[in-house]
């Protein structure tokens, strides 16, 4: 399986950049399914021996020890309160790599890759504000609930890298610089919100690319150039409705929004490269999340402006 698995994730990398996304399809012990993007997959094992760590406790069960290199194993069902979850019906184990760590996810049944449109990806009802859902979407009729899997590792793990004291000591001068954060993952846009608002810079959060885009004509049939009411855009890749790289490319073929300074910024690993970015039109790309990579991105961008001070 994980090699037919494997085979089949490196042919969904030629979605990239068309608005569409491939996801694995898992159950966590009832009859609903769930997804992850499968760029965020590496590879999906049996259940192997786990080494327990000292005072840990579930959802954190462990370590495996996974092609020489020992990863932290999660219950993700006890992660995100699932009630058809049960630890001895969880038999597989889907090993992912994203923000710049790997860590396997124990799961109960893993079903298939399926490849949707985003525009049939939706976020998750308001309801569920507090839930673990980044997005819904069908298949065959099914419903598939996209698990925030960025949440769930920063809710057990912690510990989010902080911004240094050397680009503490930046700052931005004026008082009106905004930048418009686009990213369906709350975990992520309140980490972008506090380098950005470190710098000194407002934000204004939004939480996928159609509405962006919508953000943004508004302003400009509003008679206010998008350029000028906001120093740049940092977008996610990989969000329901609309992507950051059709966000990207629909932003460069609008007259009025085309000179925007756009930033995409991602969670996933070695797949996006320059090549691509280069190709929708975007101006930077940063891989999440180190904070002081993210704030350099920003200061660059402050200081083509003019905007940047040391206090």
């Amino acid at each position: 399986m994980s090699t037919d698995l494997l085979d089949r994730i490196e042919q969904r990398t030629r979605l990239a950049g068309h608005n569409r996304l491939a996801l694995l399809l898992f159950r966590l012990g009832g009859r609903q399914l769930f997804g992850v993007n499968v760029f965020k997959v590496q590879e999906v094992l049996k259940r192997p021996a786990l080494q327990p760590l000292p005072q840990s406790r579930p959802p954190l069960l462990g370590l495996a020890d996974i092609r020489k290199r020992s990863i932290p194993v999660l219950d993700l069902g006890a992660a995100i309160r699932h009630p058809e979850s049960s630890l001895d019906r969880s038999d597989y184990l889907v090993v992912t790599e994203f923000n710049r760590s790997v860590q396997g996810f124990l799961v109960s049944a893993v079903e298939r890759i399926v490849n949707i449109a985003v525009e049939n990806v939706k976020p998750p009802p308001d309801s569920s504000g507090g839930s673990y859902l980044t997005a819904v979407t069908r298949y065959n009729e099914d419903l598939i609930q996209i698990i925030d899997v960025e949440k769930v590792l920063a809710e057990v793990i912690g510990g989010a890298p902080q911004l240094s004291e050397e680009m503490r000591l930046q700052a931005v001068a004026g008082a009106s610089v905004r930048v418009l954060i686009v990213d369906d993952s709350r975990v992520a846009q309140h980490q972008i919100q506090g380098v950005v608002e470190t710098l000194g810079a407002s934000c204004v959060l939004l939480p996928d690319g159609r509405r962006a885009l919508n953000h943004l004509k508004d302003l400009a049939k509003r008679g206010i150039k998008p350029s000028e009411h906001y120093a740049m855009v940092i977008s996610d890749i990989e969000m329901p409705d609309m992507d950051g790289y059709t966000l990207t490319t629909e932003i460069r073929r609008d007259p009025e929004l085309a000179d925007l300074w756009v930033m995409l910024h991602t969670s996933l690993s070695g797949i996006f490269n320059t090549a691509m970015v280069e190709h929708v039109g975007a101006n930077a790309f940063v891989a999440k999340f180190s904070p002081d990579d993210l704030a350099e991105g920003v200061l660059d961008r402050f200081e083509m402006l003019g905007l940047t001070e040391e206090v």
